[in-house]
């Protein structure tokens, strides 16, 4: 029985809270800290056992570690923006408590994926004998679970990797992210990149799409886009000659987006307003729908998966590992959208794996170094049941 101290409190947030409060074996006491308490209360009250709520500003690591001190958690869970990841780093650092994230650090005046600046803190979390796992949300996470799940199960080599992520579903709203907005469009309007032949290829913004066959869902125009698990993936995945990341996005959304670009709306570049500077782009977030108040309405599924090319005992092999998620039944059980409850249940699930020891090593380390299995089972009992499609390929 365990201690968790939950930082954030946004749509992904309540789904982790909920999650974990189901888990009463594992996670006996929860303390849920955001630097708005009322939000926190908010979650706390939806829930039928009782947890602490807190207010802290996860940018100060002061604050960060009298709040650790104060509570003396075995795992820090870090569903607060990506901005804040280094921060709450060095608070467990300072305390000596394991860490764990489901998004990798941004510098918040650049749109940045990379993980450097959290490897750099290896030896240091190493030497203090506690444990960072990063990335533990769908994509990435459950992608790269998928991933080294199909590398010791399925193949001796695998050649192409393509991570497709489609949310079919309908919020009901003209414009509107599945989670933060900020974080989202700032996602989706930087370069594309993807790895081949060993080294980074760039591409301009949303240039390359292709029309995927999603199972349980259909044919969806997916746009080629860098994400994070990629740089981790390609250093750990046997005989990877290629590594996709792939998107949905609706014409509604793009013919939207490309407006707000043309107007400077998604701008991170501070701009003077009455005698004062704002960023755009953090204006927009303001005004857009909350992601966490979608799923009301929300219709439709989520498709999100790893399609595999390769070979098993000298035959080439395509395989797709993948999960298919119903807005409406994540609502119905925590309130929440099929995007957070995917975002949050694999977070809930990394807590597990580190305070029950099936997955313990000091140091900072991606969720495919680990034994797959105890996750992919558990993600058949939490909420997120996986399915194998033999033969499938981009193109079927």
């Amino acid at each position: 029985m365990a201690k968790v101290l939950i930082i954030g409190a946004g749509g992904v947030s309540n789904v982790v809270v909920h999650k974990c409060a189901q888990v009463s074996e594992v996670f006996d006491e929860i303390v849920l800290a955001s630097r708005t308490k009322s939000k926190c209360d908010t979650i706390a009250a939806s829930l039928s056992r009782p947890i602490t709520s807190e207010q802290v500003d996860a940018d100060n690591v002061p604050q960060m570690v009298a709040l650790i001190k104060k509570h003396k958690p075995d795992l820090v869970l870090n569903v607060a923006l990506p901005f804040q990841d280094l921060p709450i780093m060095d608070a467990c650092l300072e305390t000596g408590v394991d860490y764990l994230d489901t998004a990798n650090y941004e510098p918040i005046d650049e749109a940045k994926f990379e993980y450097k600046w959290q490897w750099a803190y290896q030896d240091r979390f190493k030497e203090k004998g506690i444990m960072a796992l990063l990335g533990s949300g769908f994509d990435p996470g459950v992608t790269n679970v998928f991933c080294a799940y199909a590398q010791k199960h399925f193949f001796d080599e695998i050649y192409t990797v393509d991570i497709v992520d489609c949310n079919a579903g309908e919020h009901g709203h003209p414009f509107a992210t599945n989670f933060n907005p900020e974080i989202n469009i700032r996602e989706i309007t930087q370069k594309g990149k993807y790895w081949e032949n060993g080294q980074w290829k760039e591409i301009d913004p949303m240039s390359i799409s292709l029309d995927v066959d999603y199972p349980e869902v259909g044919p969806r125009r997916s746009y080629l886009l860098y994400h994070e698990e990629l740089e981790s993936l390609v250093k750990h995945i046997k005989g990877l000659k290629r590594i996709r990341f792939w998107m949905t996005f609706g014409q509604a959304y793009i013919t939207h987006l490309q407006v707000l670009q043309n107007v400077g709306m998604t701008s991170i570049v501070p701009v003077e307003y009455e005698g004062r500077k704002i960023v755009p782009l953090q204006f927009l977030k303001a005004v857009l729908p909350d992601p966490g108040s979608l799923g009301t309405n929300y219709k439709g599924k989520t498709c999100i998966g790893c399609i595999f090319n390769g070979v098993k005992n000298s035959q080439q092999k395509n395989l797709m590992i993948y999960n298919v998620c119903d807005h409406a039944e994540c609502y119905k059980e925590t309130g929440a959208q099929a995007v957070s409850y995917t975002t949050g249940v694999p977070a809930m699930i990394g807590a597990k794996m580190m305070l029950t020891g099936q997955w313990k090593k000091p140091g900072v380390w991606h969720m495919e170094q680990f034994d797959p299995d105890p996750f992919m089972e558990a993600l058949n009992k939490y909420g997120l049941p996986w399915k194998i499609l033999e033969g499938k390929t981009l193109e079927n």
